[in-house]
């Protein structure tokens, strides 16, 4: 495993910056949607290119139409405050565990010495249509107290069945790496992709950290955009399927 850094649009490191937002597919896609769509609306610009060889054989074509190894993209946003934020988002990551978690710590490894100091990972918890709720899971005492302090609902019992993948990896292991990191959750109903949820935890995170981001002002129009593009065939079944009366919840 080697993890290759391409700089892009000028850069040569991470610029300063006021916290870093992290998120792959996962339940729901909750957390990949929110991310695809906050820097859609904010026109992030891209920083770097992550390559990894663990990363599955598929190269694709990127938005200038050319042909490129798979990778995960670091891109900058900066909002209405002048807050500058990170993001750090794929399209997949690596199918062993053992791979995950070597590249769990490059990025790691990586941010450190690029002086991140705190990142949020976003992710989705499969529950019954009726639970709406986000919350967020620190991975050391003294984060978790101010995280606390801000408002933030921390939970100390759940997810009570743990968290597996890139995903927690990288939320977890922040404290090994002088890195404040968290995970924040929000449940849905797991379907293709839930992007309600991810415009709750998009409205949650940009309150609870103050950054004051543009997002998404039609949930609606988001949720069909972003399930064409993952399942065009299914996307009018499943948005039947979210907002029927048992999913009102998530009008």
């Amino acid at each position: 495993m080697v993890l290759t850094i391409e700089w892009r649009n000028g850069n040569t490191g991470l610029p300063n910056h006021d916290l870093m937002l992290i998120a792959f597919p996962g339940v729901g896609n909750v957390g990949k949607a929110a991310i695809d769509a906050v820097n859609s609306v904010n026109k992030a610009t891209q920083v770097a290119r992550l390559y990894d060889t663990s990363l599955p054989p598929l190269a694709c074509l990127d938005e200038d139409g050319l042909l490129v190894p798979p990778h995960y993209t670091l891109s900058s946003i900066e909002s209405t405050t002048g807050k500058v934020v990170l993001t750090l988002t794929g399209t997949t990551q690596p199918v062993d565990p053992n791979s995950q978690g070597l590249l769990a710590n490059d990025i790691m490894r990586f941010f450190m010495k690029q002086g991140v100091k705190e990142l949020v990972v976003m992710a989705g918890l499969g529950s019954e249509p009726s639970r709406k709720e986000t919350f967020v899971v620190a991975s050391n005492a003294s984060h978790r107290i101010e995280l606390e302090s801000k408002g933030i609902d921390v939970r100390r019992d759940e997810p009570s069945s743990g968290a597996i993948g890139l995903t927690a990896l990288l939320a977890s292991s922040g404290p090994l790496y002088e890195i404040d990191s968290c995970l924040a959750i929000a449940t849905t109903v797991g379907a293709s992709g839930d992007v309600m949820a991810s415009q709750r935890l998009l409205d949650r995170i940009d309150n609870w950290f103050e950054l004051g981001i543009s997002l998404p002002s039609d949930t609606s129009a988001n949720l069909l955009a972003k399930l064409q593009s993952m399942a065009p065939e299914k996307a009018q079944d499943v948005i039947a399927e979210l907002t029927d009366s048992a999913d009102a919840f998530y009008n």
